[in-house]
């Protein structure tokens, strides 16, 4: 039971909290501290930040294409999150290695949603200019992850990075032939691409699958979500981490559930091939994962659950 002087003792301990932050309001009475919008973590040598972004927000209604509304809304309250909305996190992931730094897409760069767009205010808040950005290494290039390479007039945002791009990805994205044939939702992607690459000419470099973007960091091809979907394999010593991307949404539906077909696929059944495919090699081999639609920090692990799997996030203290 919480009694009144249960409570009253967890406010004092907030407060010190709060007062150790050196953060202080009016008079003696200190502030409450600022959520973080970065986490680091170590991946072998190399050290990784993953970046809050912003959230989006669509209806649940209609986002999963082979299953009830209800059956949806059950497994999304069983994890306590709204029945009546699909709220989207954007979490990009920095990883800095001795032979440059990288950082996995480019997020929405704020001209996507209100409730997004603060990736470079959290990468500036962890000490990394995004001026001394090396590479943008791309997943794919859906809206939410390419939008944040440029301003909206035009500019480049990294100024002296090369853009790295799945091949695959690039070579459908890029032919405007495909443009009749794709589904309504993704038809602006072929403008976009064109649009947010413009400033990087000279500075774009196509990856194929197994190759490297820079040393340690190599790509796999996880095609479904996108053409050319691609996550990317960090291996440094025996630190290793695989950057999802979108192999799966929030993992507290479609890792729990892998088998739901996303309206966001571009092709739902490859998608489910690999992301079965996918998850279980994460929880095979207990290496850690980051998904760029996974909750904040979104750093953990993917473990076997019944039929399906689970998202484990990692102990920020071990």
């Amino acid at each position: 039971m919480i009694t009144r002087r249960h409570a009253g003792l967890g406010l004092g301990a907030a407060a010190l909290l709060a007062g150790n932050t050196g953060a202080r309001g009016q008079g003696n009475a200190p502030a409450a501290p600022a959520n973080p919008g970065f986490h680091r973590f170590r991946v072998g040598g190399f050290t990784a930040v993953t970046l809050f972004d912003g959230v989006g927000t669509i209806p649940v209604e209609g986002l999963v294409l082979n299953a009830p509304l209800d059956a949806v809304q059950g497994v999304l309250a069983e994890s306590f999150l709204p029945r009546d909305r699909y709220v989207t996190p954007y979490t990009m992931t920095v990883v800095r290695t001795p032979r440059g730094t990288a950082v996995f897409d480019a997020g929405t760069g704020g001209q996507l949603a209100p409730t997004a767009g603060s990736a470079l205010d959290n990468m500036r808040a962890a000490g990394i200019d995004p001026a001394t950005i090396d590479y943008v290494v791309l997943t794919h290039c859906h809206g939410d992850h390419i939008t944040g390479l440029t301003t909206a007039d035009g500019k480049a945002v990294f100024e002296r990075a090369e853009v790295v791009i799945p091949e695959a990805e690039f070579r459908y994205w890029s032919d405007t032939s495909n443009e009749s044939s794709a589904p309504a939702r993704q038809k602006p992607n072929f403008g976009n691409l064109a649009r947010r690459l413009a400033p990087y000419q000279g500075r774009v470099r196509r990856v194929a699958d197994g190759q490297e973007a820079l040393p340690g960091i190599r790509a796999i091809s996880t095609h479904g979500h996108s053409p050319g979907h691609t996550s990317w394999h960090v291996s440094d010593g025996d630190g290793q981490l695989i950057v999802l991307g979108d192999v799966t949404h929030r993992p507290e539906l479609f890792v729990r559930r892998p088998g739901f077909h996303a309206m966001y696929d571009f092709d739902p059944v490859a998608a489910e091939t690999t992301r079965r495919a996918v998850l279980d090699r994460c929880a095979a081999d207990r290496v850690r994962v980051t998904g760029y639609h996974f909750p904040f920090p979104a750093n953990g692990y993917i473990a076997r659950d019944g039929e399906g799997f689970r998202f484990q996030a990692a102990d920020w203290t071990a």
